[in-house]
């Protein structure tokens, strides 16, 4: 369920509500239900990294586009990109923003990718930790630049980062989201790192 300040801000960008409604049809794929990130977490986490024209920001899992939408409603320079496993998903993140010129959709699985383009990555705990280690381990091999990975809700899955070289830790903290169903808020760990090929 979404805030109410949040599906206002996803009707000001979008035309509809981004809230997918749906259960994850890849599970059996370590892909976990999709989950938009409120604008209030996209403000701090990505609207202080300093991004420029020259970046090309990837969010891993986009769903139906949260991430885009705060791409939009920020005026975030450069480009934005969701990829997304589920083809429904992918289909009403797709529909809502083809009109924006600097915001793509890809279907299909971020194992896939080339992620050389990419110069940030964002992630809302789209996987299970053994598709995370295989993530880190494509990135590692991939990234021709420093890149910045924004990692929210990873509260199981930060010990997948221990041990790699070439990683710095930017930033770590918690934001106190709603649990699902219930109106008490559950904290949710986030990290900022920089990787240095």
């Amino acid at each position: 369920m979404g805030s109410q300040p949040d599906v206002q801000r996803d009707l000001a960008v979008c035309g509809c509500s981004l809230v997918p409604g749906e259960k994850n049809s890849h599970a059996a794929e370590g892909a976990h239900d999709p989950t938009p990130t409120p604008y209030f977490v996209l403000e701090d986490l990505l609207g202080g990294l300093g991004l420029t024209e020259a970046d090309h920001v990837l969010d891993v899992g986009c769903g139906t586009g949260r991430v885009l939408a705060y791409a939009v409603w920020a005026g975030l320079p450069g480009q934005v990109t969701g990829v997304e496993l589920d083809a429904r998903l992918a289909a009403r993140a797709a529909a809502w923003s083809a009109h924006y010129e600097n915001i793509h959709v890809v279907c299909g699985s971020v194992l896939d990718l080339p992620l050389e383009p990419y110069s940030c990555f964002y992630l809302f705990n789209p996987f299970d930790t053994p598709v995370l280690r295989a993530f880190l381990d494509k990135l590692e091999r991939e990234a021709a630049r420093p890149v910045t990975l924004v990692h929210m809700s990873d509260n199981g899955e930060w010990p997948a980062y221990l041990g790699r070289s070439g990683w710095t830790l930017l930033r770590e903290g918690t934001f106190d989201l709603p649990a699902e169903g219930e109106r008490d808020e559950c904290p949710q760990h986030f990290s900022v790192r920089r990787f240095t090929p």
